[in-house]
């Protein structure tokens, strides 16, 4: 657990990174360093967007899996790296 600790630590200590969130396999989160409800929202949109590209990317290639989301916009920057579900 120190490694992830550290792993954290270190994302959070970039500039311009505003928050870290660690969600379990139903999107649930378990870690985080933004207030509760942002965390709630971001969570559970993330975790439903993450599955929908997850299944597109298996329709066109089933030995294919998604290992990496990045989504930006003119303001902000995130990036997903879901687990093995």
């Amino acid at each position: 657990m120190a490694e992830v600790e550290e792993t954290l630590k270190r994302i959070q200590a970039h500039k311009g990174v505003i928050g870290t969130i660690v969600v379990n396999a139903e999107g649930i989160p378990i870690r985080t360093t933004l207030d509760n409800s942002t965390t709630v929202q971001y969570a559970g949109l993330l975790h439903q967007l993450t599955m929908k590209a997850r299944s597109t990317v298996r329709d066109i290639d089933p030995q294919n899996d998604l290992t990496f989301l990045r989504i930006r916009s003119k303001k902000h920057e995130i990036m997903v790296a879901p687990g093995n579900l």
